[in-house]
């Protein structure tokens, strides 16, 4: 049963996902794509949080963060995939009104464990460039603990706002979600309910986070480039701007779709739009963000040269 009768009006007790389309030919098609990004995400990140572990050189704030970053984007992909992957296989996908909160609660833990680590990475650039020696205080281990823990912290917070919210919202009538996961704006589409307080205050925490994080990017990329340009020397400004550039398309990736979702307004794009972007940003960007450090990061690339050739040595 998806509702139940209380009085004159009927509570929803489950919803169903509409999911990306009702084409059943393309729903095979996507389901094969979608696969094949989930396993490669999932691998990927994988072997980029071993490959930092059992080499000695990546023992660095830069790839901790880097390390961290490739969990969080296994988790947040594996929030919504595996549902995306059975809607296509199936002609209704329900979800428990308590399996809806869970969903919504783990993608708004882990989008914004993305955008701290994003935020933190930028700001260890910054160190690395600006005040190379006071890097090794700046950035020690203890440091860098404490800022996992507050990226945590804020995520966390984050995630009570939405699920607070949730629960505050009140389903008496439809109970199609249309999307391909529990994202709160289709959420509050359906809600009967005419207090505003539940709708204000997630936007305001993510927004918040979006713009704090933003802002600290922007500030550490502006600092990093007067001193680059300051350097006189070209190989000097090569090197330095090479160690940013993977972390400049990880961030301009991530923060375009974000942007595009949570920050202009909804009259500007349609709802199938909406679908599309956020496939892109919760499946394919965590997909990316491995291929984009690895090709881009000569030392993950000589560490994995090294690995592989210890373990075809041993082979032989």
């Amino acid at each position: 049963m998806d509702s139940l009768r209380d009085d004159n009006h009927t509570a929803v007790t489950g919803f169903i996902l509409l999911g990306l389309t009702d084409d059943p030919v393309l729903k095979v098609i996507l389901f094969m794509i979608i696969l094949c990004i989930y396993l490669v995400t999932v691998s990927g990140n994988l072997s980029i949080i071993i490959l930092i572990s059992v080499s000695p050189q990546l023992h660095h704030p830069m790839y901790f963060f880097l390390s961290q970053l490739a969990f969080a984007d296994i988790c947040f992909s594996t929030s919504v995939t595996p549902n995306m992957l059975v809607n296509f296989l199936v002609e209704r996908n329900p979800i428990s009104y308590h399996g809806c909160v869970i969903q919504l609660s783990s993608t708004a833990v882990f989008g914004a464990v993305e955008c701290f680590l994003l935020a933190i990475m930028a700001y260890d650039r910054f160190v690395a460039i600006y005040k190379p020696l006071l890097y090794s205080i700046k950035m020690s281990t203890q440091v860098c603990v404490q800022f996992l823990i507050v990226a945590y912290m804020g995520s966390f917070l984050n995630a009570s706002s939405f699920t607070i919210c949730y629960y505050f919202l009140f389903f008496c009538g439809p109970n199609r979600v249309n999307h391909f996961f529990c994202d709160f704006a289709p959420l509050v589409e359906l809600s009967c309910s005419e207090n505003s307080i539940p709708v204000v205050v997630p936007s305001f925490t993510a927004g918040s986070i979006i713009l704090f994080t933003v802002f600290v990017i922007i500030v550490s990329y502006m600092y990093i480039f007067i001193t680059i340009l300051k350097m006189r020397s070209n190989e000097g400004r090569h090197k330095a701007f090479s160690t940013c550039t993977a972390h400049l398309t990880a961030v301009s990736l991530y923060f375009g779709t974000i942007i595009f979702i949570y920050v202009l307004p909804k009259s500007s794009y349609s709802t199938d739009q909406n679908k599309v972007v956020s496939v892109f940003y919760m499946v394919v960007i965590p997909m990316l963000n491995p291929i984009i450090y690895s090709l881009r990061n000569s030392e993950i690339k000589e560490a994995l040269k090294r690995m592989l050739g210890r373990k075809i040595f041993h082979r032989i």
